[in-house]
């Protein structure tokens, strides 16, 4: 079944392609080897990047070492520091238009999707800011007439900070701006996918008067820039955003040298719908939680638990307004899906359907890729899954696409059973109006974040992460800055009022 509200090609002129390169130590440097990265959407080539290599990433590495160690950055105070964030701040919204499209060009997500990543993204590095701006410690004056203790807060040193191609510019502002605001400095590496905006990023850096070394960018692939980044002595952090299974082999190798990992990893996030719960605004945020980002989202509400009274009528409520999703040109401004990263990804998401179906779960919406007039066939329409099992891989894995699973249950014990039975524990969701039945859910779900008749509200204030497989440390908020900062315990005896320890005899 196809009927769908599909968006055709809008013939919209395209830029030239970007030439990218690597910001090393305040210079842009370029690479023997291009690497161009072909619209999903489109088609063309949009971008064309240098491929960093090990004595890149060697340089860059350095480059962040020299920075951190000579304190040309973390040596400001934290008014001078904010400053410059506030300044990049200010340009990124300056440049809104100019980012989003190529975003939308390299990722395939609608323009619309792009606008609201990029200028959000503002208001995270404004929030860094003035988190700096506000780093505390303790004093214990407890300890005794001779005596007093500070706990003071510094930065971690150098982090390496490696983002996916799903949310290129958002995930590295949950990111670069907080490490930015304890006084760390940075090697970054966004993926080989949708290089463009960070290394545009970089041109604003330079603008605002972030000081050379301070942030360095290679670009290239998982070897030997990435693995590098990882593994490199002269690192003290690494943050990375992406699969679980990268996330695990990141951890391993990082632990050779014991530096600190943060991981922001996969997700099956589950959204439990009761029957007393308002059905007609829960139905219009399921479909928006899994079809938002073309589905490749992290926090994807990509099953949904449905109470067996409401089961029937519900999903064909969700079927209705997935039909209504605008699907197709992401260049439209009325497009809601657009196109899938790689055809590779594009197939390795039908293969979930067709895995689930040969088990014996039910299509009822969807359930392959669908050519956009125009523009091609990397695109996966909007797809329902019925009468699915917990046992089925459609059930438990990240699919990460267009793609919703649904499940029954009769119970809150057994809501919560299905919830916590995943390796995965990024988000969770529960819709009904009683107020009891949500405290209990949120204490009893195995997440990180616990939505109430809400779905993926994000505020800079609030901190994300997972539990379980889904990672370890936790982005924005003050615990996301605590992240890059190293707790030194400095401990003072007033006087000399200190005994000696050797009893010294008479000659």
């Amino acid at each position: 079944m196809t009927q769908i509200t599909l968006i055709a090609a809008t013939g919209a002129s395209l830029p030239e392609p970007r030439q990218n390169r690597h910001l090393i130590g305040g210079t842009w440097t370029g690479s023997a080897n291009l690497l161009d990265r072909v619209s999903p959407s489109h088609g063309v080539v949009v971008s064309r990047s240098a491929v960093g290599t090990a004595a890149d990433t060697e340089a860059a590495i350095a480059a962040a070492r020299a920075a951190f160690d000579d304190g040309r950055w973390s040596g400001l105070s934290a008014k001078a520091r904010a400053a410059v964030l506030h300044r990049v701040a200010d340009l990124i919204e300056a440049n809104v238009e100019r980012f989003a499209l190529i975003e939308t060009l390299e990722s395939g997500k609608p323009i619309t999707q792009s606008r609201g990543e990029i200028a959000g993204a503002a208001d995270l590095w404004r929030y860094a800011a003035g988190l700096g701006r506000d780093i505390t410690g303790d004093s214990h004056n407890t300890l005794g007439p001779d005596m007093l203790a500070t706990v003071l807060k510094e930065p971690i040193g150098v982090v390496s900070i490696i983002t996916p191609w799903n949310f290129p510019f958002w995930i590295l502002s949950q990111k670069l701006p907080f490490a930015l605001a304890a006084g760390c400095t940075c090697v970054v590496k966004p993926s080989e996918f949708t290089p463009s905006t960070t290394a545009m990023l970089g041109e604003l850096l330079i603008e605002a008067g972030l000081p050379a070394g301070v942030v360095n960018i290679v670009l290239g692939t998982g070897t030997p820039v990435g693995s590098l980044m990882s593994s490199h002595p002269a690192v003290d952090m690494v943050t990375f955003t992406g699969s679980t299974a990268v996330g695990k082999l990141i951890s391993r190798t990082a632990s050779d040298t014991l530096k600190k990992v943060a991981l922001e990893l996969g997700g099956k996030n589950p959204q439990v719908i009761f029957p007393d719960a308002d059905l007609e605004a829960a139905a219009d945020a399921v479909v928006f939680g899994v079809y938002f980002n073309v589905g490749q989202c992290c926090n994807s509400g990509s099953r949904i638990i449905v109470h067996e009274d409401i089961a029937e009528a519900f999903i064909a409520r969700v079927v209705d307004l997935s039909r209504q999703v605008a699907f197709g040109d992401p260049l439209s401004p009325d497009t809601q899906v657009g196109a899938i990263v790689t055809p590779e990804h594009n197939a390795r998401i039908h293969g979930y359907v067709q895995a689930a179906v040969a088990a014996g779960a039910r299509v009822a919406l969807g359930g392959a890729a669908l050519p956009v007039p125009g523009l091609g066939a990397q695109f996966y329409q909007p797809t329902v899954i019925c009468d699915v099992t917990p046992d089925m891989a459609i059930a438990r894995d990240e699919v990460f696409g267009p793609v919703l699973s649904v499940l029954t249950f009769r119970t809150l014990d057994q809501a919560l059973s299905l919830v916590n039975d995943a390796s995965y524990g990024l988000s969770a969701g529960v819709w009904s109006e009683n107020v009891h039945t949500c405290l209990a859910f949120a204490r009893g779900a195995q997440a990180g974040t616990i939505w109430t008749n809400t779905w993926m509200d994000g505020f800079p204030e609030v901190p994300f992460g997972g539990m379980k497989q889904s990672g370890q440390g936790r982005e924005i908020g003050r615990q996301g800055l605590e992240e890059f900062l190293e707790i030194k315990s400095l401990v003072l005896r007033i006087g000399r009022t200190r005994a000696p320890w050797v009893k010294t005899r008479p000659a």
